[in-house]
């Protein structure tokens, strides 16, 4: 029996895919229960909302008070300029990578699960930040019943293996099906926009980035990173990487920035000098209005124009609210 689904319904939903912060998922969650059709033809579907909302919600709320079993948030709410899941099967480095990379502290040992909760921590590009949150290891062993809820924030993913290790191709195909059995699907494509991708509106599309940890015990990367794609069938791009030696650590952050289109904007106050210290972070494509929304909403609302300075506009140009901004842009809001 056919959805029916509305415009308003259609438009929440594209509001939900597009939310990265949880309470803004929330919001659109309960918005397109409220505008759903109710009919036959849309039951499993506003059953799947129902799922949604408690899952969000319980996650939001952190650990019960009192409750006998409880822990940390399984859900890390977005900061700086992007957020970046780290997965992997067991005993690839990859928290002693996310230490190296973000100052963390992460746990670590010789030993597989030591990782049992979102650890995040912040890997310092020039003067913006990238979340990285380490996540459990992946593997039919150690189920991650809330991994679909960890990652919900997250803008793109590291999949950090180790091709020295015996059974990695075996491991990265099983930790792919586990993650489509949660409807999380690694891509290898970083220029797509996953709305158009994923008809599913509960299915996240994650771009990923290969880390080929434990470069330093490699003796011919080509030739193991070919093998890796024949046997599993994951084209995704790579970067060599050694968590002990540092080898390769510096290429991440930068490759990271340009990929995800993170743009950095200056703001200023008129007859002010610019402040060059901390930069609002947008993505490419998006508008002064974007801009003024991180300042502050209500200067979002009430914007009437912008002077610009850089990108390709000539020193002080007026511009309107839906003026896309560029990676260095200096702003003069007025409204």
């Amino acid at each position: 029996m056919p959805a029916n689904l509305t415009p308003e319904y259609k438009t929440a939903e594209a509001a939900f895919r597009r939310a990265s912060d949880p309470t803004d998922q929330l919001h659109w969650l309960k918005e397109m229960l409220r505008t759903i059709p109710k009919h036959k033809g849309t039951e499993h579907l506003r059953a799947d909302i129902k799922t949604r909302i408690k899952d969000l919600t319980e996650s939001l709320a952190g650990p019960r008070k009192g409750a006998a079993r409880s822990g940390p948030p399984t859900m890390i709410r977005p900061e700086g300029a992007a957020q970046v899941s780290m997965l992997g099967p067991p005993n690839t480095g990859k928290s002693t990578l996310h230490d190296r990379l973000t100052g963390s502290h992460a746990a670590a040992g010789p030993y597989a699960f030591t990782t049992q909760y979102p650890q995040p921590g912040m890997l310092p590009v020039e003067d913006v930040f990238i979340q990285l949150i380490d996540l459990p290891p992946i593997s039919p062993e150690h189920p991650v019943p809330w991994i679909f809820n960890a990652v919900q924030p997250a803008d793109a993913a590291l999949l950090v293996v180790d091709l020295s290790r015996a059974g990695c191709m075996e491991e990265v195909v099983v930790l792919r099906d586990l993650l489509d059995e949660r409807r999380i699907r690694l891509s290898c494509e970083w220029d797509a926009n996953p709305e158009d991708e994923e008809l599913d509106p509960f299915g996240k599309v994650l771009p990923t980035l290969l880390i080929a940890n434990k470069a330093d015990l490699l003796s011919d990367l080509d030739d193991d990173v070919a093998v890796f794609r024949e046997l599993t069938g994951c084209d995704f791009p790579v970067l060599a990487a050694s968590s002990e030696t540092g080898e390769g650590l510096e290429r991440v952050g930068p490759w990271l920035r340009d990929r995800l289109g993170i743009v950095r904007v200056y703001t200023k106050v008129p007859g002010q000098p610019p402040d060059l210290t901390r930069p609002f972070t947008v993505r490419s494509g998006q508008t002064v209005r974007d801009v003024a929304a991180l300042v502050h909403r209500d200067i979002a609302a009430s914007l009437k124009f912008a002077r610009v300075w850089g990108g390709g506009a000539f020193d002080g140009q007026q511009v309107g609210a839906d003026h896309v901004v560029a990676d260095g842009d200096v702003l003069e809001l007025h409204f």
